[in-house]
C-alpha cells in the first residue's frame, strides 16, 4: 500500500489501523531547537479524542502521545520525529459478525477490490481514527509557523448554520461559536442518535498570519495542496476557497471588488490575507441499529475541527520550507 505520506519538504507518514495495537506518525523536515510542549500537544489530541460527550462515539481512548524519537530535553533535534498513540478500547469482537459485510459508504468493498484483503475491524486503515496521527503532525507543523493561527469551527451541522465568526471566539461542545445555534444542533444530534440516524456538516476555517508568497503558480498551488489535504480526510466531500461556488454566480465586477472573496490566495499563491476555507463532510454511513449501539459518531463534527486545522498547518509548513529555497 502506497499513499501513506503527505508533503514534500515538511512531510509525515502515518501508520496503524483503527483496531490495531497503536497508530502513529513519523514526521520529517522539522528544524532543530524548537521547543516542544507535550501538554499543548496533548490538548490538541484531546479535542479530537472520542467519548467526550453525548454527541460522539462511546469509545474511550486517552490518545496519549508517546514521543519515540526526534525530541530531546524538550526540543526538536532536527531528526525524524516518531510519535505513537496506543489503542486501548477497540472491542474488535463487535465486528466479527460484520466480517463478510460491506458497509455502504465505507471503504470495505473498495479495499477488498484493490488489495484482495482488508482489516474488517472498524474500518482498518480507512478509519477516521487514523486522523489522530495527523493532529500530531499538525502540532509540529505549527511550531514552524510562529504568528500563524488556525481557527476551525462548526459552520453547519445538518441545516443548523453558525453565522458570522470572529477567530478565537469560544466554541461550544459542538464547535459552534453561536450558542443559540449550538443548543438547537445539540437537540438535533441527540435525536439522530436515538433514531440511529446521522448528519453531515461544514467546517469553517480561518488561518491568520499567513505570509504572502506561499504556493506555486501551476500544479503546486497553495489552494491545490490544501484541497488535497482536506479531501484526504475520511468523509470529506468538498472544499471551498473564499466565496467558493458562489463565485460562479457573481459578475466579475462584484467578485474582483474585494480581495477577501479569494480566500487569501491569488493565482495559487498566498497574498498575505487570512486564508478562508469551508470543508464539507458527509453524514457517517453507520446508521440504524449499529448506530444506536453508541460506538459511532452521529456527525463527524466537532471532532474533525482540530484535524482540519492540523492539515492546513502541515500544508503551510511544507510551503514555508519550499519558499526558503528561493531565498538568496
Amino acid at each position: 500500500m502506497r499513499g501513506n505520506t503527505f508533503g514534500k519538504m515538511f512531510s509525515f507518514a502515518t501508520f496503524g489501523e483503527s483496531h490495531g495495537p497503536a497508530l502513529g506518525v513519523v514526521i520529517d523536515g522539522v528544524p532543530a531547537n524548537l521547543a516542544v510542549d507535550v501538554t499543548a500537544l496533548q490538548a490538541q489530541l484531546a479535542r479530537r479524542a472520542p467519548g467526550q460527550s453525548a454527541f460522539t462515539t462511546a469509545r474511550k481512548e486517552p490518545d496519549t502521545a508517546e514521543i519515540l524519537s526526534g525530541v530531546f530535553e524538550g526540543k526538536t533535534l532536527g531528526t525524524p520525529i516518531a510519535v505513537m498513540i496506543r489503542n486501548t478500547d477497540q472491542r474488535s469482537a463487535d465486528y466479527e459478525a460484520l466480517k463478510g459485510e460491506h458497509r455502504p459508504g465505507h471503504a470495505d468493498r473498495t479495499t477488498e477490490i484493490k488489495f484482495g484483503a482488508r482489516d474488517h475491524r472498524g474500518g482498518g486503515r480507512a478509519s477516521g481514527r487514523e486522523t489522530v496521527a495527523r493532529v500530531v503532525a499538525g502540532y509540529f507543523a505549527g511550531l514552524m509557523l510562529p504568528g500563524v493561527r488556525a481557527f476551525a469551527w462548526s459552520d453547519a451541522i445538518g441545516t443548523h448554520l453558525n453565522g458570522t465568526v470572529v477567530p478565537g471566539s469560544e466554541r461550544s461542545v459542538l464547535g459552534f461559536t453561536n450558542a443559540t445555534v449550538s443548543t438547537q444542533a445539540e437537540a438535533f444530534l441527540l435525536d439522530c442518535k436515538a433514531r440511529g440516524e446521522s448528519a453531515g456538516g461544514v467546517v469553517g476555517l480561518i488561518v491568520e498570519g499567513v505570509p504572502a508568497g506561499l504556493g506555486e503558480p501551476a500544479f503546486d498551488k497553495l489552494k491545490a495542496d490544501l484541497a488535497k489535504a482536506m479531501l484526504s480526510l475520511p468523509g470529506c466531500l468538498g472544499m471551498e476557497v473564499g466565496v467558493g461556488f458562489a463565485a460562479a454566480a457573481m459578475p466579475g465586477s462584484q467578485l474582483s471588488n474585494n480581495a477577501s472573496n479569494f480566500g487569501g490566495m491569488e493565482g495559487g499563491i498566498s497574498n498575505g490575507d487570512p486564508l478562508r476555507l469551508r470543508v464539507a463532510f458527509k453524514a457517517p454511513s453507520t446508521i440504524g441499529e449499529k448506530a444506536k449501539a453508541g460506538r459511532h459518531d452521529p456527525c463527524l463534527l466537532p471532532r474533525v475541527l482540530p484535524v482540519v486545522e492540523a492539515m492546513a498547518l502541515a500544508v503551510l509548513a511544507d510551503h514555508q520550507l519550499r519558499q526558503r529555497a528561493y531565498a538568496p
